[in-house]
């Protein structure tokens, strides 16, 4: 049995809002009222992994910087969406316990090649009555920001210009003492875990040594397993214990030191009395390991996104899977993107968008819940992926035109 749920993440900030312009195929996308696990689903190219990417991209503004964020993505040519005007635009509303809803706006541009911070502010409104006021208010490096854990509408707001244009202001005044809040929102999304796991990545034999957090990538997994072997191995074992109903005649994963100092990552099959090197692991098995040692991290990031989890793994493992998300979603907030009805067999409606794109090729969202007769049919015991498969939802299924959703029509 999964842990039991709870409506939003203990002791963590979580996001309930998101707005995105300009960026690529999301010329204007709204998701008002996020979950803390919440499932993107459409067919490809409907902008899941756009979607996904915007927080992957907002991340490296913080850990890389602007410049080699937007460099990555092939500057303005290739991020900004085709025909639109203005700067690439997000604006998140997040909420730490205790506090009121904080809404954090960044607009960015290009200027003779070089990305530059259009706007930047921060804005909240304290207590029942007045207005949301910005006590963090930036323009291409110039700005001010109001100091103090609790800024007041009427606090003197500080001049603290920035050292360049594509600098961004809550990355340079978070590392101050004297601007909490604003330390709050940088070292949340510093601390996203945006995952791009790899079976191939989690092969490799590392050097020894125990690391806390997984790689994007996967690639130091036998490092995080000697980590929780070191420090928290009641963690451990309930990894495996939930590893050995998931994946049968799996006994326990090993992570041995080798005598060049490289880390040997072994899987013993309870079958047998020798274990079997990871590098013959199937994919599906080092799959399952890495979602698990992530989502049960003694202490797990603010926010984790895992893209497309089916790939490799047996489609009787996702529905089970998505309980684990779940379950791990009182502690953390989930962006999940997905192809599979089998995963979606295990979600609720208000937990899942639809995406698709419109005759202008722009992408557009609505929540399932709010697709005309899908919220009843669940409520009568239909699963989400059964009436996907159906063509219920209007997208995915190569059978029903590409229009809006909960209008599917059969194509002749």
């Amino acid at each position: 049995m999964t842990a039991k749920r709870t409506n939003a993440p203990r002791g963590r900030a979580r996001i309930e809002y998101l707005k995105v312009q300009n960026f690529r195929a999301l010329r204007e996308v709204e998701f008002k009222d996020l979950t803390p696990l919440t499932v993107l689903l459409g067919p490809n190219g409907s902008g899941k992994s756009t979607v996904f990417d915007v927080f992957a991209f907002l991340a490296e503004c913080f850990e890389l910087g602007l410049r080699r964020a937007w460099d990555k993505r092939g500057r303005a040519k290739e991020l900004k969406t085709r025909g639109g005007e203005g700067p690439v635009t997000i604006e998140i509303k997040y909420r730490e316990p205790g506090y009121p809803m904080i809404t954090y706006h960044l607009a960015v541009d290009e200027r003779s090649g070089s990305p530059l911070v259009v706007e930047e502010w921060l804005r909240w409104k304290r207590g029942s009555h007045g207005q949301p006021f910005r006590f963090l208010d930036y323009r291409e490096g110039r700005g001010k920001a109001v100091s103090g854990d609790q800024p007041e509408e009427h606090d003197t707001r500080i001049d603290v210009p920035l050292k360049s244009a594509d600098l961004l202001a809550v990355n340079a005044l978070g590392q101050f003492a004297d601007h909490p809040r604003v330390a709050a929102l940088r070292d949340f999304i510093t601390g996203w875990y945006v995952s791009y796991l790899s079976a191939d990545s989690a092969r490799g034999q590392p050097e020894a040594g125990p690391q806390e957090r997984m790689t994007k990538t996967g690639d130091n997994l036998a490092n995080v397993i000697q980590f929780l072997a070191e420090q928290h191995g009641n963690r451990l074992e309930q990894i495996f214990e939930v590893l050995r109903r998931r994946v049968p005649r799996i006994e326990r994963v090993l992570a041995e030191i080798m005598p060049d100092g490289r880390l040997l990552l072994q899987i013993k099959d309870a079958p047998f009395s020798h274990p079997v090197l990871a590098k013959f692991a199937s994919d599906g098995t080092l799959k399952m390991l890495a979602y698990l040692v992530l989502l049960y991290d003694p202490s797990p990031p603010p926010f984790i996104g895992i893209e497309e989890p089916e790939n490799f793994l047996h489609p009787r493992l996702l529905p089970e899977l998505a309980e684990e998300c779940r379950a791990s979603s009182d502690r953390t907030q989930l962006l999940v993107t997905t192809h599979s009805p089998f995963f979606l067999n295990a979600l609720r409606p208000a937990e899942v968008r639809v995406l698709w794109r419109d005759e202008q090729g722009y992408t557009q969202t609505l929540r399932a819940a709010d697709l005309p007769g899908v919220s009843e049919f669940v409520e009568q015991g239909a699963l989400l992926g059964q009436l996907w498969m159906e063509g219920q939802l209007g997208v995915g299924d190569p059978l029903v035109s590409q229009g809006a959703p909960g209008r599917p029509q059969r194509s002749r």
